[in-house]
């Protein structure tokens, strides 16, 4: 795929997007945390165990996501933004969504400074992007009409 239509603006895009879903998983994790508690209380320290539950979230969150009927977190699907298959525009496969979330999530605790490889490659994408062999484009290119001609 060359068509800088169908990534132009995603990159400020993907930011925002990220933050929206940070919020989001912090509010999951937080209630979460207190069922769990709750229910390492009831159970006289039994359930405690499953806290250790927790970091899976943000992995689960956004694999399940962008694996599902949107190709898209929440937050990419509030900035217009869904993820797709490099060379075909399908929708990802869930092992692909699951190499894609991993990557995003190693390049993080490894330090964000892997992402500014996102402003010097083509169409903006970053390491684990093209790892997993998936593009973010905007919605909206993908179901705009041709400019060629049209339908009688």
């Amino acid at each position: 795929m060359t068509d800088d239509f169908l990534t132009e603006g995603v990159l400020w895009r993907r930011i925002v997007a990220w933050f929206i879903d940070a919020v989001l998983i912090a509010v999951i994790i937080i209630v979460l945390w207190f069922i769990l508690l709750g229910f390492g209380l009831v159970t006289l320290g039994l359930g405690l165990p499953l806290l250790g539950l927790l970091p899976v979230v943000p992995i689960a969150y956004h694999a399940l996501f962008i694996a599902g009927g949107r190709s898209a977190t929440p937050g990419q699907g509030i900035m217009g933004i869904t993820v797709r298959q490099v060379d075909t525009l399908a929708p990802p496969t869930f092992v692909q969504a699951l190499v894609f979330t991993v990557g995003l999530w190693l390049t993080l605790s490894a330090g964000v400074i892997w992402l500014v490889a996102a402003l010097f490659l083509p169409q903006k994408r970053a390491i684990h992007d093209l790892v997993s062999g998936l593009v973010i484009v905007r919605t909206q290119a993908l179901t705009r009409a041709p400019a060629f001609g049209t339908m009688a």
